[in-house]
């Protein structure tokens, strides 16, 4: 099978065909593309375009469409649908993927789309998914699952099981409850299928299975999911009772939202935005941080105006600030990543102190050895002995410092409970910078005697 590949051809090719309403045409040409290409065209059109693609295609395509359209496309979309088509749409899809999209509807429109879902047992299940939190396990999970009674005998089992398949896109897991609804663990299809009909379940199922709560935090989902290899992991309520599963597919979805969200903090963005955001929007998110640095870039200077008559003397030192400032900057960036990425896998063990002096002694290896070269270099360079050495052990210290607070900083935001995915960005590099040219002076003070 040929990837799929959008191009401006096709999409001109699209539009020319909605405007002249060939409606045999698109449907021959986007029948049996799969519905995340067919979103990824759909992202391409005006408003009224896309309408119209989506009112023209299949229920059970275009609803799986909306679910991978950017959010500003899908909400264009929806206003220019009715309440019942909006819920039309709704009744294809799984509650969790219904949920969500009902969740950016207005808040007057909700109850009518609700109303005029036909399958009540949907609309309901809908509606339980509403009351929990979207940053939660229960905001996360769908309702479709295959549960069994661990009272039923093998027949009655596999009876029930046909039934509640019906409204299951995959069926990863077959769980078991009590009478009272509470999750008890799972059965083996091999188990059911090697062992006598009148077996009953609570003799064959599977004690030990991970569940998660309601309110559980999805990257503490994603964590335990990643950890043992789960492709779905079931929901329990606060008193033990199944009410849900979540799937991989979900967990991939908080995984790339988060990385997409440190990864924006690293690098000094504030807020959730993306590219095609507007121009205030992108300066809201971003100017927060720039005033940071110039506030840091202001206090560097000031820093560097109380050793001016050092610079008198010594001219050499103010040619390699950039390099101090630098070098304090990638040494912190690099240490704290390192530790974020650590607590993000969970990998972070033992006490902090045990992980400062690791960190601290990593740094003053890397410091020791980048130091040797810059002596050598400065020494051949400007034939300055003193210098150079005042110069290379300033180094070292910048290096370890910056390597400190690059370990602690990152580990104190987490038992603070703060994301330490900020101290990837700006924060880390301008405070390093700050106290990366107070050390270099100050050494370089000390040493030379002045």
């Amino acid at each position: 099978m040929t990837p799929f590949k959008l191009t401006e051809e096709l999409v001109s090719e699209i539009e020319q065909l909605i405007e002249l309403h060939n409606d045999a045409e698109l449907n021959a040409m986007l029948g049996t593309v799969h519905y995340a290409d067919v979103a990824e065209i759909i992202n391409e059109l005006d408003k009224e375009q896309a309408t119209y693609l989506i009112k023209l295609l299949d229920s059970d395509k275009t609803s799986d469409v909306l679910t991978e359209l950017d959010e500003d496309v899908r909400e264009a979309i929806l206003s220019n649908l009715s309440t019942k088509e909006i819920a039309g749409e709704l009744e294809e899809l799984d509650t969790d993927d219904a949920a969500d999209i009902i969740g950016e509807l207005p808040k007057e429109q909700i109850q009518d789309v609700i109303s005029k879902i036909e399958d009540r047992e949907h609309a309901k299940d809908i509606v339980d998914l509403l009351r929990y939190a979207e940053d939660s396990a229960g905001g996360l999970m769908a309702k479709e699952l295959v549960k069994v009674n661990e009272n039923w005998n093998v027949l009655t089992c596999v009876k029930e099981m046909r039934v509640q398949a019906e409204n299951v896109t995959r069926v990863h897991s077959i769980y078991v409850v009590d009478d009272e609804e509470k999750l008890k663990g799972r059965l083996s299809l091999k188990d059911l299928l090697t062992t006598s009909t009148k077996t009953h379940i609570k003799d064959v199922f599977i004690k030990n299975v991970d569940s998660v709560n309601v309110n559980e935090d999805p990257e503490e989902v994603a964590r335990i999911m990643s950890k043992y290899d789960l492709e779905a992991i079931p929901v329990v309520d606060e008193i033990g009772r199944l009410v849900g599963r979540i799937t991989i597919d979900d967990i991939v979805d908080v995984i790339k939202e988060e990385a997409e969200r440190d990864y924006q903090m690293a690098a000094g963005i504030s807020q959730d935005v993306e590219a095609d955001d507007s121009i205030w929007d992108l300066t809201r998110a971003r100017l927060p941080w720039l005033i940071l640095g110039l506030f840091g870039g202001a206090a560097a200077a000031v820093i560097m105006g109380g050793f001016e008559e050092m610079f008198r003397e010594y001219t050499v030192l103010f040619l390699f600030t950039p390099l101090i400032a630098a070098m304090a900057g990638n040494v912190g960036v690099q240490s704290s990543a390192i530790i974020v990425q650590g607590l993000a896998n969970d990998d972070i063990k033992g006490s902090i102190s045990n992980r400062l002096i690791k960190e601290m002694l990593l740094a003053l290896l890397n410091g020791f050895i980048l130091s040797c070269l810059l002596l050598i270099f400065t020494w051949i360079w400007k034939g300055d002995f003193p210098t150079s050495l005042a110069i290379s052990i300033s180094l070292i210290a910048v290096i370890v410092v910056a390597g400190f607070i690059g370990t602690f900083v990152p580990l104190f935001l987490d038992k603070r409970g703060i994301d330490p995915a900020i101290a990837t960005g700006p924060f880390i590099t301008t405070s390093n910078d700050i106290f990366g040219i107070l050390i270099y002076f100050s050494i370089a003070k000390l040493i030379l005697g002045i």
